[in-house]
């Protein structure tokens, strides 16, 4: 590594020689701007909008734009006559609880590494930030800019995290919030359950970056001129649901389900419940059909006339009603005797 600033950490009376050091690096894949065709590297000129010349690197100063069409120019030293005290030392101001710093104003990070003679105090300072759990508000000026930053403790080095000055924190401006939005207690349960199912600690190395390794490998393919294979395809997700609630509940199961865990008891008692209906309709059923099976062994031959037996009954009753409709003729026959 290379250091980006060299002063000294003033801690009281103390002054702490250190070097500065990037603590961080963007692993994003890096392309250049080249012709389609022959894959030459296309390159931009400085060219001033007024006489239309190339302009030389050192020509080029900074301007501020003023409006009106109006540009006011600064050079190197208008920057080098504002008064910095910082410019070559990281100033302790104060020393916070680290829980009072709003993790919206970090910034960059960078490693202090002692300079010199400097490292007995470097490793005193180190100790007492530990021991006192707290961080500490410093003052550096780094690129010509003063910027405010915390010092703490991060794997027995120093650690410097430069912060964004509270005007540069944009408040959120949104409709909703000036509604009134009620969430049930219920919905809150859930949710509150739902985050319980999905707790852990956290671990970074757990994670990777897919995008950034699946683009290695398409370049890596044509480096070497075989065929891409292209990854699995991932499934589509689910639809929004419109029932909160429900979506909740399905996803506590399916972090339950996750973890190996099982099932949530509302969820066991109502798949229960719906196996205990299944099972009592299959035991009708069967009996049901075994009974008139049995029924019908037992009977054998002897259930054949029992059903002939029925036309009988009939012929009964057909005798009845031509004895019904002979009577009137007796009564006749009888009135012309008398």
């Amino acid at each position: 590594m290379r250091a980006i600033w060299k002063g000294a950490v003033s801690f009281g009376l103390v002054s702490i020689a250190v070097r500065l050091f990037s603590a961080t690096e963007e692993k994003d894949i890096r392309f250049h701007q080249v012709h389609r065709d022959d894959g030459g590297r296309i390159k931009y000129k400085r060219v001033c909008s007024v006489d239309g010349e190339e302009v030389k690197y050192d020509d080029i100063a900074k301007g501020y734009d003023i409006g009106g069409g109006e540009m006011v120019v600064l050079t190197d030293d208008d920057f080098a006559d504002l008064p910095l005290s910082t410019s070559r030392a990281i100033e302790v101001l104060e020393f916070v609880p680290a829980d009072q710093v709003d993790p919206i104003l970090y910034n960059k990070a960078y490693y202090l590494e002692p300079d010199g003679a400097a490292t007995k105090p470097y490793v005193l300072l180190r100790e007492a930030l530990g021991d006192a759990d707290r961080v500490a508000i410093v003052k550096v000026a780094l690129r010509q800019r003063e910027q405010l930053a915390t010092l703490r403790v991060h794997d027995d080095v120093l650690l410097l995290n430069t912060m964004l000055w509270p005007d540069e924190v944009r408040a959120p401006e949104f409709g909703f919030l000036d509604d009134d939005i009620e969430v049930r207690p219920a919905e809150l349960a859930m949710a509150s359950s739902l985050i319980d199912s999905m707790a852990a600690d956290f671990d970074p190395e757990a994670y990777s970056d897919n995008y950034r390794a699946a683009l290695q490998e398409v370049i890596d393919a044509k480096v070497e001129g075989r065929e891409i294979i292209a990854p699995e395809e991932e499934e589509e997700a689910a639809p929004a649901a419109t029932d909160l609630m429900a979506a909740l509940r399905a996803s506590v199961e399916r972090a339950r389900a996750a973890r190996g865990e099982s099932p949530a008891p509302a969820s066991t008692a109502t798949g229960g419940g719906n196996g205990t209906k299944k099972a009592s309709a299959a035991k009708k059923t069967s009996s049901g059909s075994g009974a008139k099976k049995t029924a019908a062994a037992d009977s054998g031959d002897d259930a054949a006339p029992a059903k002939k037996a029925a036309p009988a009954k009939k012929t009964a009753a057909k005798k009845t009603a031509a004895a019904k409709k002979t009577a009137p003729a007796k009564r006749s026959t009888a009135k012309k005797a008398s």
